[in-house]
Parts: C-alpha cells; sequence; structure tokens
C-alpha cells in the first residue's frame, strides 16, 4: 500500500551526489543504446507516463533523460485540457491513438489519469465513474503491455508541497520561466490533500505498478527514472537485426 505522506520527496541521505551525477550520464547513455536497437528490430515498444502535481519537473526529466535517444524514435505528446473533438469521445479516445507503435518510446507528460485526478478532485466526475475509468485505464495498459509488447513505465513524480511552492514562485521571479506561470496553478495548490487523496487511490489501484521518484533534487529524479527504463529495457534482450541476404 502506498502512502504518500511516508515516502520521502529528497534522496537518501547518504548518496553522494557526484556519483549519482556520474551514474545518471552512464544511465542516459545506455537508454541511448537500447533506444537504438529497439527502433531497429521493431518488436517492441516503451510508453513512459509522467504523472505528478505542478512544479514536479516533468519536462525537465524529458529532456534530460532521454537526451541521448534518437529523436526518430521517440514521441512527446502533453495532454492538457482536451479540445471540444476529444470531449465528444470517451476519455481514452485521445490516448490510445498515441500509443507507441513498436520501436518507439512515446512520453506522456500528464496521460488518462488526468481523468480521474483533476475531475475527482473538483467532482465533476462520480464515484462510480472514478471506478468505471480505473477499470478501463487498467485494461487499456494491459492491452498495450500484452497484446503489442509495450513495456507500460509509470512514474510519480513526488515533490513536496514546500518544494512545489519554491518551484511555482521562480516561475513569478525569474524571467526565463515566466512562459511557465500557471495562475490556476496556486488555486489547484491549495486542494493538496484531496490531490494526493486522489493520487494514493490511482497508484494503488492500477495493475501495472508505478515508480515513486522523489524530486525534490532533480538530479535524483534523472537518476531514478533512467535507471529504471535501462532496468526495463535490459530484460527484453534485444538484438541488431541481421543483414538480409
Amino acid at each position: 500500500m502506498i502512502q504518500l505522506d511516508k515516502i520521502s520527496a529528497a534522496p537518501p541521505a547518504d548518496l553522494k551526489k557526484k556519483d549519482i551525477r556520474e551514474e545518471t550520464q552512464r544511465l542516459i547513455k545506455r537508454l541511448g543504446e537500447l533506444q537504438r536497437v529497439m527502433y531497429a528490430e521493431k518488436k517492441h515498444s516503451v510508453l513512459v507516463v509522467l504523472q505528478g502535481m505542478d512544479g514536479s519537473g516533468k519536462d525537465g526529466a524529458v529532456v534530460n533523460v532521454f537526451e541521448d535517444c534518437a529523436p526518430m524514435g521517440l514521441q512527446v505528446v502533453g495532454f492538457k485540457k482536451p479540445t471540444e473533438e476529444e470531449f465528444a469521445h470517451d476519455f481514452l479516445w485521445r490516448i490510445h491513438k498515441h500509443a507507441p507503435q513498436r520501436g518507439m518510446i512515446n512520453i506522456f507528460v500528464r496521460s488518462h489519469y488526468e481523468d480521474i485526478l483533476i475531475q475527482r478532485v473538483h467532482k465533476w466526475i462520480s464515484e462510480e465513474r472514478v471506478e468505471k475509468r480505473m477499470q478501463s485505464i487498467n485494461a487499456l495498459e494491459e492491452l498495450l503491455a500484452y497484446d503489442n509488447h509495450t513495456q507500460v513505465c509509470k512514474f510519480f513524480l513526488h515533490i513536496s508541497k514546500e518544494q512545489q511552492q519554491i518551484e511555482l514562485q521562480q516561475r513569478i521571479d525569474d524571467p526565463t520561466k515566466y512562459w511557465k506561470h500557471n495562475s490556476g496553478d496556486w488555486r489547484e495548490r491549495e486542494l493538496w490533500p484531496e490531490y494526493m487523496r486522489c493520487y494514493e487511490d490511482a497508484l494503488n489501484r492500477s495493475s501495472i505498478p508505478w515508480t515513486i521518484v522523489p524530486v525534490d533534487e532533480r538530479w535524483y529524479r534523472d537518476y531514478i527514472i533512467a535507471k529504471t527504463l535501462v532496468e526495463h529495457l535490459e530484460k527484453l534482450d534485444m538484438k541488431y537485426p541481421p543483414l538480409e541476404k
């Protein structure tokens, strides 16, 4: 049972930042090597889900962790408020069409979980509908995993409420981050306890498990995500295709 208030958002105290940074660079390079083999072999795919509160560093994780991957084998999709067309379909319609084809790593910056988080927190949907949507989410992820050889790697970027305040304030104080500022983020922050309750429920009811990533220190965030992805991909025993004769 995941209890977020029992999990620190900081890295373990005994870790040496310099050593972890060096290991992270090795892992990032290894991830790039594995991604190229997967793209060539076209037997597997990876869906990376980055979910977390505002300021938890989803965009930064994409930039840092995948910097050595070949661009042709990556697709990054950011899910925001549904468009009018998307609202006219079932909530997973816009998600499924962005699922990775074999050979690809597709990265969801926010995801299908938004539809049982923000809508639930604001009471826009009933608890019965939350239950049905959770069942549909599990079914979709299992379909991708077992029918299309997709590694579904889900990361909850676990930020402390104190660090989130620092991150949001930087968007006001730093001119290079003005573009990230959204006054609505501060209003959502007032609902922190309810968000944590809904996140915990989603994390615990997922059939494919999540990796909880402490992100108060971004160097540790990058390390955990890179390490987890490399471990998943190395288990696939991928090989470059032989020369055709």
